[in-house]
Formats: structure tokens, C-alpha cells, sequence
């Protein structure tokens, strides 16, 4: 039978002795319960060693036909250090973009030898809960430009104690970061400069999603508009709004964020235009994606093939009978009553069209949206309950043809 571990250097020593003086060897490996080939083994390793090559060896081999040799290892290390927020995965993808032709270690090697140098840790799984949830299916991007989604990062304060709170604008197929702009504030202005200068660069998309916090939206406004919406629909651009309180109805958009705040905000870099230029040039040309199968968003993108020609100087409906929002009270002006539509479509016309059912009133369009019904007979405005899309933006209704 085998040796117990407990008497094993015992009995090895012991047959070792005897097996210099034996004439019946394989007799000998008998008594012992081991094979000839076992026993001519720690024979031939007493000989060479003594009592000392009678323990156990490692069973690590000695060379491996995949380790990495020295200068490999120093340029993995070299990368993971130029970025060390990258993961393992987003690590290998950039050295395989930088050694085309190269033999490229496996992710698992990436991991090994960043966990063995200090730059990284292994991830630790914690439990989840396997609760039902209320998700947001919203619609994706098929194609770039198709959806360009926008919000403010979470303000915070720089070294000075000044508050920096980027705009970022980014496309959501592509993943493209349009822009991070540090603004001197949030109001309809300067975020309407950022855009124009945008739809210059890369042409106009065809749906901007943002939250319904100003000025992207109005929480009292007809039906959530702000004056910057409203110009977004007179260019012909169509709205998504996530629902209030769900930022997961954006969370792509929230996900880019989470880099800012560990890269920028915990760094606390302050109002540097030209390094939030330089990160958002890392962002869309170095840094890896996993969604888009660990290309780059610069790889992706592409203009819009709806070309900025400028902001029109009023909307034309048509045949449709029309009037323009006063801009400095928001109403309209039909048979001498004037009716309050709404301050964000000051300086716009709006079209009127008689309904289909014929019961006197009239539908008021803004674009392509459905505003509400005017009632000429009480000179009152009712506005629109449209339905909601799953990502709670309104659905308006169709426009008629004219």
C-alpha cells in the first residue's frame, strides 16, 4: 500500500539504506508497497543528493513555452500606468493597437501581471439583489447622429474652491463625446452657443435626449418645453426626455459621467478647458469601448448628412392659418382675444388647422408637434395630453398634410 504521509521521509530514508545493500531489489519494492520505478527513483536521488534529495519537489515546471519575457511585461506595465483607470481588458486592447502583427499576451496574462505589480486588484462580486425592477426600454441608436444625448456632470469644486460643472453632449451609438464645455453658466445662452457650434462641426441629429431639468426642459412649461427645446424642434430636431427621478433612462450617458468623476472630479481639476480637451481626446480616439467591441468611438462616427444651415427665421406651415407668440407674454392673438400658448415659443408662429371632427375647434401645431386645441368660441387654449413613450417623452400626434 502507498506510504502515509506522516512516515513518509522515514520509510524513505529506510528503503534508501537497504537499497544500497539489497541483491533482490524489485523484493524490496514489494515489502515497501511502491513500484520498481518508484524505488529505483529515490534510489538514483539518494545516490546523487544524500538524505536531502529524499523530499518532495515542487511540481511548478521550471519554464512555461507562454511566459512573457522582460520587455513585454515593462510595456504592459508602461500602459497600464499611462491609464491607470483601464482595466485589464481595456489594457490588452490598446496594446494590440500598438503592436499590429505582435504576438499579444491573453487578457489573463494582462491580469496576472498587473495584480502581481500593484496596479490593479482583483474585483470583488457583491451579492445583488434579484428583485424585480421597472426597466426603461427606451430606443437605441441604430446608425450615429440618429440620437445625441446631453446633460450637465454633477458640479464640484477645483483645488480654488471655484464650481465646475461641464456640459457634455455625446452621440449615443458611437459613443462619440461631442463635447464637455465648461460654460461660464446653465442658462438657455451659452448652451445654445455650445450647440451651434456643435451643429456647424458635425451637422444636426436627428433626436437629442436629455432630463427635464432647465434648460433642456420646463417642469411647468407646455408640454416640458424650454426656449431651448422649442428651438431644437425649429430646426427639425425630435425630443426624448427621460422620466423624472430615472437616470438610468440615460444611463449610458450617466456611465460616461462615473469616468469623469473618478478621472477629472476626484482629481478636482478645475476650470482647464484645454484639459477637458485633452480627456475627451483620449475619451474618442485611445480609450477602448467594450460595447463597441473595444473600438474606439472616433472609429465609429460619422457627420450627419443633415448639414446646420443656420437658425430659420420663422416656420412655414403651409396652408395652415398662422400666429405669432408674442415673445414677451406667450400668447397669440385670434379674433382681437389674446391666449396664452406658452413663453418658450415667444418670437415662433405657431399653425392652426381645423380638426377633423367637427366640433369647432382648432389644433395648434409647433412644428411638428401637436400643441393643444384653441376654441374660438370661448377664445381658450386647452393644451394636449399626448401619450408617453416608455422613456417618457411626449408622442405627438401627426401633422397634417398642408
Amino acid at each position: 500500500m502507498p506510504w502515509k504521509t506522516t512516515q513518509t521521509m522515514e520509510l524513505r530514508n529506510e528503503f534508501a539504506l537497504k537499497a544500497l545493500q539489497t541483491t533482490n531489489f524489485r523484493e524490496l519494492c514489494r515489502e515497501y508497497g511502491i513500484s520498481a520505478k518508484t524505488g529505483y527513483k529515490w534510489k538514483e536521488r539518494f545516490l546523487a543528493h544524500g538524505l536531502a534529495g529524499l523530499g518532495d519537489e515542487s511540481r511548478r515546471p521550471g519554464s512555461h513555452p507562454a511566459s512573457l519575457d522582460e520587455e513585454t511585461v515593462c510595456k504592459m506595465v508602461k500602459l497600464k500606468t499611462a491609464h491607470p483607470h483601464w482595466g485589464p481588458r481595456k489594457i490588452r486592447a490598446l496594446y494590440e493597437r500598438q503592436h499590429k502583427g505582435a504576438g499579444v499576451p491573453s487578457e489573463s496574462s494582462f491580469k496576472r501581471v498587473l495584480e502581481r505589480s500593484g496596479l490593479t486588484a482583483r474585483r470583488v462580486l457583491r451579492p445583488v439583489s434579484h428583485a424585480p425592477q421597472r426597466l426603461t426600454a427606451g430606443r437605441k441608436a441604430e446608425a450615429p447622429n440618429e440620437i445625441w444625448t446631453v446633460d450637465f456632470k454633477g458640479w464640484w469644486k477645483d483645488r480654488e474652491g471655484l464650481r465646475v460643472e461641464p456640459l457634455t453632449i455625446r452621440d449615443e451609438h458611437s459613443r462619440m463625446l461631442l463635447d464637455m464645455r465648461i460654460l461660464e453658466s446653465s442658462k438657455t445662452g451659452p448652451v445654445r452657443a455650445c450647440f451651434e457650434r456643435l451643429f456647424e462641426i458635425h451637422g444636426l441629429p436627428g433626436a437629442i435626449r436629455s432630463d427635464n431639468g432647465s434648460p433642456f426642459a420646463s417642469a411647468n412649461g407646455l408640454l416640458g418645453l424650454s426656449r431651448l427645446s422649442a428651438w431644437w424642434l425649429a430646426l427639425g430636431i425630435g425630443l426624448e426626455r427621460s422620466r423624472p427621478a430615472h437616470p438610468q433612462d440615460n444611463g449610458a450617458h450617466e456611465r460616461m459621467h462615473r469616468d469623469i468623476r473618478r478621472e477629472l472630479q476626484a482629481g478636482r481639476i478645475g476650470r482647464d478647458q484645454a484639459a477637458f480637451d485633452l480627456w475627451r481626446e483620449q475619451y474618442n480616439h485611445e480609450r477602448p469601448h467594450e460595447a463597441l467591441g473595444m473600438k474606439t468611438p472616433g472609429e465609429l462616427y460619422r457627420p450627419s448628412e443633415r448639414p446646420w444651415k443656420g437658425t430659420p427665421e420663422d416656420l412655414d406651415y403651409g396652408t395652415m392659418e398662422t400666429r405669432r407668440v408674442n415673445e414677451c407674454q406667450g400668447t397669440i392673438r385670434y379674433r382681437r382675444e389674446r391666449i396664452g400658448i406658452s413663453m418658450a415659443l415667444g418670437g415662433w408662429s405657431v399653425g392652426l388647422s381645423p380638426r377633423e371632427t367637427d366640433d369647432g375647434l382648432l389644433d395648434v401645431w409647433f412644428a411638428e408637434l401637436l400643441l393643444g386645441q384653441l376654441d374660438p368660441s370661448t377664445a381658450s387654449f386647452r393644451a394636449a395630453r399626448p401619450g408617453r413613450t416608455e422613456a417618457g417623452a411626449p408622442e405627438p400626434e401627426s401633422k397634417p398634410e398642408v
